[in-house]
């Protein structure tokens, strides 16, 4: 048995080597920071009345139950066993709503359509939006609990808040992503969604206190801010239902970016024991989804947690083939969880402002894209960081049978660039390929199996240095704890005041 230098036994969140090389702490991640499962009050509203054979569509009565339970206050909509064919797409935007199934197995919905590029079928939607920036007057620290301004403004403890910056030139070359990052240059953006914890205005400048320590330094000269937020649905989940999209393989390469589920603007919220399935559709040829599987945008503090997605028609570019997909969100734990079949079956893409996710114990599989509908060999497609630097995540316990991959994307994706920081691969195992190349330092601790590669020589690694830390390789069945996640969040909790 072996512990890694980076995580003794008397570790805590400050604990640097002396050459600055430090963990940060994942132990946020997850619905209420993991430190609870979800718990649902309310009365049930049983579905009643609609087909459940699969031979006419379901869609208006779901709908219908799913607006009656959220009007009232929330409580769970209960779809019994059965086969329901949905035409349309199906909306919860209420706070306290879950819909529950009798189990995978036994609720199988099934849609027929295809809603247009970008869009998802079965939704939990919020309405995030943020107010007026309050500058920063000192430097954000990076793993600081607070920053600082001249000026609280609106602030006010339990005030949901973005910290962010702009992408500025500096920022940029930095990096050295200068003629590479383009899209969201000169542009603020929401890199950490926070609460504030508290106001010390005895301090000059204010500090303002959060829940969750800042993953990267936040400078004033980007122009580093905060920003009430809110619109988020919370307190709101899926669980219990098998689902599909597939249609015929034609449509669904018409568009990519559709899912089977989405979840956008949310916070404490959860999709767990939720499985793909065949579509019964004759012309889906025994696929489960059009091209993507469960999508989180724009979300703090959810968990995915004991689902399983397989077999998407459409794995060509353009955003197809992504089965569990996370975009712009903090401290989401994706755990138990297998893709199989997917183009990326699990990825970050997408915009800056993806900090603390944790992928616990996931299992990758047969990872592939292909270049058309009609192409028969296609091309290696590992789980990956894809676009605008995602920051300080974490690879846990996970079994990778095709791979995992982080580095500079260069100009591919409208100029993804740098795609990862900070971030670490623990406890890795799998006949796959670890490929890591990731801005300033990035973490290899313990490996099992898997073929590792993270030579700045190839072109994956230009502007990364320096070389990602490897330590343990191929001895990861020694290495403890087994999970890094579960560890920190057990001595968090252990270290809060009671």
């Amino acid at each position: 048995m072996w512990r890694s230098q980076f995580y003794p036994e008397n570790w805590t969140p400050q604990h640097t080597l002396p050459d600055g090389r430090f963990l940060h702490d994942f132990s946020y991640a997850g619905y209420r920071f993991g430190e609870e499962p979800p718990v649902v009050a309310g009365p049930e509203f049983v579905l009643q009345g609609a087909d459940a054979t699969g031979a006419a569509d379901a869609t208006g009565a779901i709908q219908a139950l799913l607006d009656e339970a959220g009007t009232k206050g929330g409580g769970v909509v209960r779809i019994p066993a059965g086969l329901y064919r949905c035409d349309g797409v199906l909306t919860m935007r209420h706070p306290h709503l879950v819909l529950r199934g009798d189990g995978p197995e036994k609720t199988r919905l099934f849609f027929t359509s295809m809603p247009g590029g970008g869009k998802n079928h079965l939704n939990l939607a919020g309405g995030f939006r943020l107010g007026t920036e309050i500058p920063l007057a000192r430097d954000g620290a990076n793993r600081a609990d607070y920053v600082e301004v001249a000026e609280v403004g609106s602030l006010a403890v339990g005030q949901e808040v973005a910290v962010g910056w702009t992408i500025t030139p500096e920022f940029v070359e930095e990096h050295g992503m200068t003629g590479t990052w383009k899209a969201f240059n000169g542009t603020w953006r929401p890199m950490f969604l926070r609460t504030v914890t508290g106001i010390d205005a005895a301090k000059t400048p204010v500090r303002v206190h959060l829940d969750v320590p800042l993953r990267y330094p936040a400078l004033v000269r980007d122009h580093a801010s905060i920003k009430p937020a809110g619109g988020y649905v919370t307190e709101s989940g899926i669980e219990n239902l098998g689902v599909s999209n597939a249609i015929d393989g034609k449509t669904a390469w018409e568009k990519p970016g559709i899912h089977a589920i989405g979840l956008r603007g949310v916070k404490d919220c959860w999709v767990r024991n939720v499985h793909s399935f065949p579509s019964p559709l004759a012309e889906a040829k025994g696929y489960h989804l059009q091209n993507g599987g469960i999508i989180v945008v724009q979300a703090r503090r959810v968990t995915v947690a004991g689902c399983d997605m397989r077999k998407a028609q459409n794995r060509g570019g353009g955003g197809a083939g992504y089965l569990f997909h996370v975009s712009r969100s903090n401290e989401i734990l994706t755990r138990d969880c297998v893709g199989a079949a997917g183009r990326h079956n699990f990825i970050q893409n997408w915009d800056f402002g993806s900090t603390g996710l944790v992928w616990l114990r996931c299992h990758s599989a047969e990872g592939r894209g292909y270049n058309s509908r009609l192409d028969p060999v296609g091309y290696m497609g590992l789980s990956e960081y894809h676009h605008s630097l995602a920051m300080a995540c974490l690879v846990d316990a996970c079994t990778l049978d095709d791979g995992w991959f982080g580095g500079n994307r260069h100009d591919w994706s409208s100029g993804a660039g740098s795609t990862v920081t900070q971030s670490v691969y623990w406890n890795t195992a799998g006949r796959g390929l670890l490929r890591s190349w990731q801005s300033g330092h990035g973490y290899i601790i313990g490996t099992r199996d898997i073929k590792v590669e993270t030579s700045l020589d190839q072109r994956y690694g230009q502007h990364t240095a320096p070389e990602d830390t490897r330590e343990g390789i191929g001895q990861g069945a020694g290495l403890r704890p087994v999970s890094l996640y579960e560890d920190q969040r057990a001595r968090r909790l252990q270290a809060r005041p009671k």
